[in-house]
């Protein structure tokens, strides 16, 4: 909240993890007013995105958790942002909210951010008894087609256990189901987005992607 209202800056708040070359900026409870004052900002979709310019070329890529509501908040994401990476519940309801993602993506793509583009969709929450999940999976497959990445990640005990004790699931439980699609997802969005990276940056990897994301790498 406080960086968005510009009472401090960017270094200030950005935290380093455990793991290395990872850094935060972690939110409070303070930011659910912050949609309510920013609309008295001038160009105020465009906050976000001005203070990340400052450290845009530090950085190979910047993910932006963004809330679930469509409001200012997730705007200024979309209009900084030059892909949206959509996770998306394998449940009834979250095609419904899916549809609405898609009008908001449309409309900053032909008011803000011409520049944006759907980066890609995770299908997450799968539960692979049911035909609810079987039916979504293709639906969505049918929709987006390449847009989809290929490892669905499973509904899991482990899953949701992971953020209660402050790691990622490549820490917590290395070896369960759901970190081996976890690991399965950042090799694909690898292989999607590299090629770009190098182009920008002249980054060429020698490393394979399976020695980059071993559990050991990352503590």
């Amino acid at each position: 909240y406080e960086l968005l209202s510009g009472e401090i800056s960017i270094s200030e708040v950005i935290v380093n993890t455990s793991i290395t070359n990872l850094n935060i900026i972690p939110s409070n409870s303070s930011l659910a007013g912050a949609e309510i004052e920013l609309i008295n900002y001038d160009s105020r979709e465009y906050i976000l995105k001005t203070v990340l310019e400052r450290v845009r070329s530090q950085y190979d890529f910047i993910l932006i958790d963004c809330p679930p509501s469509l409001g200012l908040l997730t705007i200024n994401a979309l209009v900084a942002s030059e892909g949206m990476l959509i996770p998306l519940q394998c449940e009834y309801y979250a095609l419904e909210g899916l549809g609405q993602l898609i009008q908001t993506f449309q409309l900053v793509r032909e008011k803000l951010n011409s520049d944006l583009e759907i980066s890609g969709v995770i299908l997450t929450m799968a539960d692979f008894r049911t035909n609810l999940t079987q039916q979504v999976i293709e639906d969505v497959r049918n929709h987006f087609q390449d847009k989809v990445f290929k490892t669905v990640i499973p509904r899991s005990v482990k899953i949701s256990e992971a953020p209660s004790f402050g790691k990622p699931m490549a820490l917590y439980d290395p070896h369960s189901r759901g970190a081996k699609c976890y690991e399965e997802i950042a090799k694909e969005f690898l292989e999607r987005f590299s090629n770009k990276l190098d182009q920008e940056t002249g980054l060429k990897r020698e490393e394979s992607t399976a020695e980059i994301l071993r559990p050991s790498a990352l503590e």
